[in-house]
């Protein structure tokens, strides 16, 4: 195994258990047994656990930020491109990658480990809200739609979500709370640009 498919796997495997077990249960020997590396390798390319906590992080937050633009950046009407990202597949009972570390005393606590957390976050409230003034502009949406008050909601409403299906243990109200949201968006809708009915049918056809 090459030296960069090594600080690969190390960085990967410490994304997973931070996202299971959070930053005080991924320990150093944890992190070497899940990337088949050994304790040299580990500080060949990372100066410790906090060092590695920190670029796993950061990868995490670039991942979130390439699966949500990959729905907002969609052709397509505003309403069908928020709720692909609504309705994109997730492991819901898993809980956030990122929203999770933010529930975490260490995480939150450190602000290297925090900034990757905060910027990502509002990334996406503004690039929601860029959709969103999208869709008002063009008159899909009514002038009193509130593009960035929307988008602080949608982003409530996922993070809290996920707690709601966790604490449950199923998935189905995390997709009631995003229905719900979408229903909400729906009452924005001034019934011109893409026909309602044929979105609200496609994106319902395709959810999981």
């Amino acid at each position: 195994m090459s030296g960069t498919d090594t600080a690969r796997k190390l960085i990967e495997a410490t994304q997973e258990l931070l996202w299971e077990r959070g930053y005080v249960g991924t320990s150093p020997r944890a992190i070497q047994q899940r990337a088949g590396a050994g304790q040299g390798s580990m500080y060949h390319h990372f100066g410790g656990k906090p060092d590695l906590a920190r670029a796993a992080v950061r990868r995490s937050a670039e991942e979130l930020r390439t699966l949500a633009d990959a729905e907002l950046a969609r052709e397509g009407s505003a309403r069908a491109r928020v709720a692909g990202y609504l309705r994109r597949e997730r492991e819901v009972l898993r809980g956030c990658r990122l929203g999770g570390l933010a529930q975490d005393p260490d995480v939150v606590a450190d602000p290297e480990l925090r900034a990757p957390l905060s910027q990502t976050f509002a990334w996406l409230r503004t690039r929601l809200a860029e959709v969103l003034e999208e869709g008002r502009g063009n008159g899909e949406f009514g002038p009193a739609l509130d593009p960035a008050g929307v988008a602080a909601a949608i982003v409530a409403v996922v993070q809290g979500g996920y707690v709601l299906a966790r604490s449950a243990g199923a998935p189905e109200p995390f997709h009631e709370a995003t229905d719900g949201l979408l229903a909400l968006l729906d009452a924005h809708a001034t019934g011109t640009g893409a026909t309602a009915g044929a979105v609200t049918g496609a994106v319902t056809g395709a959810a999981s």
